[in-house]
């Protein structure tokens, strides 16, 4: 039988894609946090919403999530992600909680603009302790719990400006950058782990990939002037600016079983923006 007439096999097992499995999104409870856990809910995950602040909102989200998908757990995890004791105590708060943790959604992240001249030290540390170390921080721990059951998903949010670097943004642009070198290195000791311990199979196993959205519709630039905007639009050979959801399905994708021979690697949502 030749390359061209090799005959495709059908799977064994249909794919259950995220039905069932339990999902940490940091984060979790607005823009394009709350747009992921709720095309996980969809799909039939259980929904682990991290906060920081924002008592009041996060607790709306709460009722809203379980009015909305009464058919799914939802619970809610407050912790700092710049503190590791903070990221360590909600991966164990959400296993105990939940039994399990499947999937891990690093999407928490802040941002405090200045140009380089005028960026304090405070200001570059404190983006890169949340958006990079945090991130490193809660992969760590949920890795120890995947590795030991062999399966799960880690999916951290990037951003294209970490593609492209932005002006008065170098300490959110080296933080959404760095997470690409940590997604590989993850990916990579994700796959020598199971290896190493047997458990590395036909499965689902454990993936690790990053999602980098472009200009997206959210509170964070519901106070951007119009007219810059229209300037962002013109950059997009889409022409628009992204949709939350649009994020929550990429995430959903990678997420699910199927993906399983999907990781170490960097998907963009940005309307073209970086090509």
């Amino acid at each position: 039988m030749t390359m061209t007439q090799h005959r495709t096999e059908e799977p064994d097992v249909e794919g259950t894609g995220v039905r069932g499995r339990v999902a940490l999104v940091t984060g979790g409870t607005r823009g394009i946090g709350e747009a992921i856990s709720r095309h996980l809910a969809a799909q039939g995950a259980d929904i682990a919403a991290g906060y920081w602040r924002g008592e009041e909102r996060s607790h709306d989200y709460l009722i809203q999530m379980k009015e909305d998908f009464p058919d799914c757990r939802v619970t809610l995890h407050k912790g700092n992600i710049g503190v590791a004791e903070d990221c360590r105590e909600v991966i164990s708060e959400v296993i105990a909680e939940h039994g399990r943790l499947d999937v891990l959604v690093n999407n928490a992240g802040i941002t405090m603009d200045h140009t380089v001249a005028k960026m304090t030290d405070d200001e570059w540390q404190k983006v890169l302790t949340v958006n990079l170390s945090g991130a490193f921080y809660l992969a760590q721990a949920a890795m120890q719990h995947m590795l030991e059951r062999g399966t799960g998903r880690i999916i951290s949010i990037s951003s294209v400006i970490g593609e492209t670097g932005n002006i008065g943004q170098a300490n959110y642009a080296a933080s959404k950058s760095g997470l690409f070198g940590l997604t590989k290195s993850l990916a990579l000791e994700a796959a020598f782990q199971l290896k190493r311990s047997g458990m590395r199979d036909e499965g689902i196993g454990l993936t690790v990939n990053a999602v980098t959205p472009g200009f997206i519709a959210t509170d964070m630039l519901a106070t951007v002037p119009e007219k810059v905007l229209e300037s962002i639009r013109a950059q997009v050979p889409l022409g628009r600016l992204g949709r939350p959801e649009e994020i929550g399905r990429a995430v959903c994708f990678l997420a699910a079983d199927e993906s399983s021979y999907i990781t170490g690697q960097t998907w963009a949502v940005n309307g073209g923006l970086d090509m």
